[in-house]
């Protein structure tokens, strides 16, 4: 239970960061928000086996961690703590593929070990990036960036709902581990039945929290709607980060693609 109370700390932890003022801090959320998505979809469109092609788009996220100023280590834990789900999804790709790829000298490298390379940048890059978005932007301006750019409200209402009670949640389950401890004798109670039925009544208590929780907005007026944040008005500093940036993934992007440029990094790498 402590080690869920120390993923909760995390994501408030992380918004605490957004507090921070610096000239990340200061751009648009929108501008943000926006740029993520190309990366996430300029990063997913790279070829099965792309490595080196993958690298110079680091430079995106080490960017903005420098100019925002956040705690290196911090980030690099929390990547670590799911990396593990990653690893999963790769392993057995040199396994299942063995044709070579591409020569070192004379050592021999499998499609399986290039892909499962590409998939652990991909991964860095793609939750590395939205841990460093969340700590320059905060989780509901993310949200409130997503429905002004025109994703349906319901959405976004969701995902803020979903992180503002996320903790109550992770709160009614520290009681209950707390209550179940106390009346627990010489490690007696610690079975997977006894955690099954916890399970079955978090449910129950979580059913019963959100219509009490329902019904208080209702008496406050709630219609299916919550008015967000007003943003506010996007410069020219928005639109120059939005582009420049955008250009550069999309550089990379091309040039990776370049018969050219592939047959130089392979003369690079012999």
């Amino acid at each position: 239970m402590a080690g869920t109370e120390s993923r909760l700390f995390d994501i408030t932890f992380l918004d605490m960061l957004a507090c921070q003022e610096s000239p990340v801090h200061r751009l648009d959320a929108r501008a943000k928000v926006l740029t993520t998505f190309i990366f996430v979809v300029v990063v997913a469109s790279f070829d099965k086996y792309a490595v080196v092609s993958l690298l110079p788009l680091f430079l995106f996220p080490l960017v903005l961690v420098v100019q925002a100023r956040l705690p290196y280590g911090f980030l690099g834990k929390r990547l670590l703590l799911v990396a593990p789900f990653a690893l999963m999804v790769g392993a057995f790709n040199p396994l299942l593929d063995q044709q070579t790829q591409l020569l070192l000298g004379t050592f021999a490298v499998t499609g399986g070990w290039l892909s499962f390379l590409s998939i652990l940048l991909r991964f860095t890059l793609t939750v590395g990036m939205a841990l460093v978005l969340i700590a320059v932007t905060s989780f509901p301006g993310i949200c409130n960036a997503i429905d002004k750019l025109g994703a349906p409200r319901v959405f976004a209402l969701q995902l803020l709902f979903l992180y503002r009670y996320i903790f109550v949640l992770g709160e009614e389950a520290r009681r209950m581990v707390r209550a179940r401890s106390l009346r627990s004798f010489h490690g007696r109670g610690n079975g997977l039945k006894v955690y099954g039925a916890l399970l079955t009544q978090l449910l129950w208590r979580t059913i019963e929290r959100a219509q009490r929780v329902h019904k208080a907005m209702l008496s406050r007026g709630f219609v299916g709607t919550v008015p967000l944040l007003q943003m506010k008005r996007f410069t020219w500093q928005d639109g120059a980060f939005v582009g420049l940036w955008c250009g550069f993934f999309i550089a990379v992007r091309i040039l990776s693609g370049s018969a050219e440029l592939q047959v130089w990094v392979a003369e690079l790498l012999k």
